[in-house]
């Protein structure tokens, strides 16, 4: 293995203060970011609006290593905040924007941050939960209203103007190690878990992982920068000296249209997304946007007409809060579950129940750890517990099921939780809820086991339907019966107006398998429908 695969970045390279200063200095005219139906920012723009809060944070009595909440949507302040905490050597802590009750008072509880940066929409939640070690609330954006929660002093962030040769200097450099956020992942199963990021490990995970962008693109953010997912996208395109577009949110209807007006040419999508860009009807316009490169993220069975309607090169990575992009794949993808091949510093092994190494072909969960320090997560924030049980035997452990190719390739299966047994197979909801969703008239698709009353388990589907249509159980398993083995086709159908999801989104499978069977849930078998095995001569 080559030095440089291993080694560290050095600070000029990955630490955003250094990477701003540089870029500004370098390409000042440049446009760094364009929002949506919005201003512009110039590198050397953004770099007056960082430094000028980044001055007010000061005032304020932020210091290096001081943690600072920022609970807003995208947009210009949660851009420009994020990266003036960071100018300061402070830890970003960003929240997200459905967050409310308990999972919101674990949240200030485990941050211990006395500084909150807010939308002012979100403050009458705060005086529903106890803040934990806040004490100050500045809001940004918005209408202000007068706001009166017992113990915080809230106000208006004030960001008088800042001389661009004002000192704002930090006790000590900021280095690669030092930690750049801690970011909240979103508890499907439990209490959500401080993700202790390092500047190497963003660097590893975006600008170190994309060598595909270049200056030339620009990236379309349309998922909350308030997650790893879009900051990474962020930070590849700060490093390259590129550009993004910022929308506030990923809206079906609006997608090509946000392509088109800011001139993107990259974008991320996670799979649903993509999903539902492919049921909108075909338009002559569907080729006529500049978008050329896509991460489709996970790689399912309907990704591969995303390049065939739309004409752009597909691109996949497997990502976590916790690792850095160890996978990656693209351009020319075609198989459905595929994440690609290890990057060069890390090891991936698909390991059994007692993290022994499983041949190719067999399915187990993916480990993984690398050759370069500080490239993973640094911990989960005052939580040791989890942290030594996710660092087992000194790899992190994914939860994820994965199978291995004789080329190294590596494709995700599923969750581990969400692996279904029936009638002596093993099911994976992933890859059965991407058939699912190829059907015209389904929205969502979620699949969970439900008890047998032989043994093992049996299939249960909870679907949304397209706006206008009428999904017919009967029909939809016809559908099926063509496309999956007959024991992966689901013996109960249930259509809900929406799923139950997480703030951020995240689809909550332990809900539908808690409420297990219910009294509108179609059984096929009870309507006359049996499939077997073809019996062959």
């Amino acid at each position: 293995m080559d030095a440089d695969q291993s080694s560290m970045p050095a600070a000029t390279q990955c630490v955003l203060r250094y990477l701003l200063d540089a870029q500004a200095k370098k390409i000042p005219e440049r446009i760094f970011v364009q929002f949506h139906r919005g201003e512009a920012w110039t590198y050397a723009q953004t770099l007056s609006e960082v430094r000028q809060r980044a001055a007010a944070l000061r005032d304020l009595g932020v210091k290096q290593g001081d943690r600072v909440l920022c609970w807003m949507g995208n947009g210009p302040d949660l851009l420009a905040n994020w990266f003036a905490i960071n100018y300061l050597g402070a830890v970003y802590v960003p929240l997200n924007t459905g967050l409310r009750g308990r999972p919101l008072e674990h949240v200030l509880e485990n941050a211990q941050a006395a500084l909150m940066l807010a939308h002012p929409a979100l403050l009458p939640r705060l005086a529903e939960v106890a803040p934990g070690a806040l004490r100050q609330v500045r809001t940004v954006g918005g209408t202000a209203t007068a706001t009166d929660i017992a113990g915080l002093d809230i106000a208006a962030f004030v960001t008088p103007p800042v001389a661009p040769d004002a000192l704002l200097e930090t006790d000590a450099p900021i280095e690669p190690w030092d930690v750049q956020s801690i970011m909240y992942t979103s508890g499907t199963t439990g209490m959500s878990k401080g993700v202790v990021t390092s500047y190497v490990q963003l660097y590893t995970m975006g600008p170190d992982a994309f060598d595909c962008m270049t200056a030339e693109d620009r990236c379309m953010i349309c998922g909350p920068i308030f997650h790893c997912g879009s900051t990474l996208y962020v930070y590849a395109m700060l490093a390259c000296g590129g550009s993004i577009a910022m929308v506030p949110e990923f809206r079906t209807a609006e997608f090509w249209d946000a392509i088109r007006d800011t001139g993107s040419t990259v974008v991320l999508l996670l799979g649903v997304m993509a999903s539902f860009l492919l049921k909108q009807p075909p338009s002559p316009r569907d080729r006529e946007h500049p978008l050329k490169k896509v991460f489709i993220v996970p790689f399912g069975e309907e990704a591969p007409n995303f390049r065939t309607r739309f004409g752009c090169d597909l691109y996949t990575v497997y990502n976590m809060t916790e690792i850095a992009s160890p996978l990656h794949a693209g351009p020319g993808l075609t198989q459905a579950g595929l994440a690609g091949k290890p990057r060069p510093w890390f090891d991936l092994r698909v390991a059994d129940a007692h993290d022994r190494s499983l041949p190719d072909g067999d399915v187990g969960e993916l480990l993984i750890r690398s050759h370069r320090p500080w490239a993973l997560f640094s911990g989960y924030y005052r939580n040791p517990e989890a942290t030594v049980a996710a660092m087992r035997n000194g790899w992190f452990h994914t939860g994820d099921a994965f199978r291995r190719d004789a080329d190294g390739n590596f494709y995700f299966v599923d969750r581990l939780k969400d692996v279904i047994r029936r009638r002596g197979e093993n099911i994976s909801s992933f890859e059965l809820e991407g058939e699912i969703c190829a059907h015209d008239s389904v929205h969502e698709a979620v699949v969970v086991a439900v008890p047998s009353e032989h043994s093992e388990d049996e299939v249960l589907a909870v679907i949304t339907q397209v706006d206008g249509t009428t999904i017919d159980p009967a029909e939809l398993i016809t559908f099926l019966a063509t496309r999956v083995p007959h024991y992966m086709v689901p013996r109960f159908i249930r259509i809900v107006k929406e799923l139950p999801k997480t703030a951020s989104g995240k689809l909550q499978k332990h809900v539908l398998r808690g409420e297990g069977l219910t009294t509108d849930s179609w059984d096929r078998e009870r309507a006359g429908i049996r499939l077997q095995r073809e019996r062959l001569a």
